[in-house]
């Protein structure tokens, strides 16, 4: 039958960090002896409230689900746990992305870290038949040096399952040029890369992403200001990695009446839908289509035409 819950899924753009369970916390909390608080307020510590300001307020949803994940074993099953989650909602493809650098301490390497994630990775798929992909992140607060470093550490696990990298945090007080060599090294290394963009109002942002050679751009809204870049992205046929309820909860936008989601899709963008963090948002990618087919009336012909714009932009072929 066409309905969306039978339709078969992709997510190219999911935060590990930011779409973890409330079990899934508590399996990890397990393995690490930590003590958590009854589920009502663990609900409220993991996901936003209707009432989010900002960015800044959204982010800090992140601190309990960074806390957990602290050994390789954590990595292994939070991703195990996170191709569970998505293949409920008949989720046949994802790329999972986190930043290896943020977990780093004295007892844990990035290199257990990505080793972690890519034996959680290949459990998932064995048992819930999701095929997945993993996007490293730099950050745009840390030195080029260390990003430099993990984009080299990536190349080693390229034919073991990670499939690209990517660039987060704070767009607006870092940009992406200072992190120029970054992706030039990428680039050198035969790499694909993603960066996130346009996610804070400036255009600029994405252009200068599209410089140093992205071949997607993670959220991309600011686009919708700029005509010409967007004709751009268009004829490049650059993917765009939007994520609705995301956008509405960070106030990248203030409303859906002014989501550049359907000009996007008119003027030619490949744009695909996806969960950005699916506890933190608490969302699904059959919530967002929904979300997007009582917007804009989106037929069961769109919502293929989108996964088949995510099958041609995935990294992982």
């Amino acid at each position: 039958m066409n309905t969306i819950e039978n339709l078969k899924k992709y997510d190219l753009h999911c935060h590990l960090d930011g779409s973890l369970s409330a079990v899934t916390i508590r399996k990890l909390a397990c393995e690490t002896g930590r003590d958590l608080p009854d589920d009502a307020a663990l609900s409220s510590l993991l996901q936003v409230q209707p009432d989010c300001r900002s960015l800044k307020e959204y982010l800090m949803k992140f601190d309990l689900p960074l806390s957990c994940l602290i050994t390789k074993e954590n990595f292994r099953t939070a991703v195990r746990e996170v191709l569970h989650d998505a293949s409920l909602e008949n989720v046949v493809y994802m790329e999972i992305r986190f930043a290896p650098l943020l977990s780093v301490h004295e007892q844990l390497s990035a290199r257990e870290i990505i080793e972690g994630a890519i034996e959680g990775m290949e459990e998932g798929k064995a048992a819930y038949h999701v095929d997945c992909g993993l996007i490293l992140c730099g950050m745009r607060h840390m030195a080029v040096e260390k990003n430099v470093e993990l984009v080299k550490t990536a190349r080693e696990y390229m034919d073991a399952g990670v499939c690209a990298v990517d660039l987060a945090g704070d767009e607006a007080s870092f940009p992406v040029t200072g992190q120029a060599k970054m992706f030039e090294t990428a680039q050198r290394l035969g790499i694909p890369f993603t960066i996130h963009a346009g996610e804070c109002g400036s255009a600029k942002s994405i252009r200068d992403a599209l410089e140093l050679g992205a071949s997607r751009i993670g959220h991309g809204i600011a686009a919708g200001k700029d005509r010409e870049l967007g004709e751009y992205c268009a004829g490049k046929r650059i993917c765009f990695e939007m994520c609705p309820t995301s956008n509405l909860q960070t106030h990248a936008v203030e409303s859906m009446e002014e989501y550049p989601f359907l000009s996007f899709l008119e003027a030619g963008i490949p744009v695909t839908v996806n969960t950005d963090n699916r506890t933190v948002s608490n969302t699904t990618i059959t919530k967002e289509l929904k979300l997007l087919e009582k917007y804009y009336k989106l037929t069961y012909s769109d919502m293929e035409q989108l996964m088949k714009h995510a099958e041609e932009a995935a990294f992982r072929k």
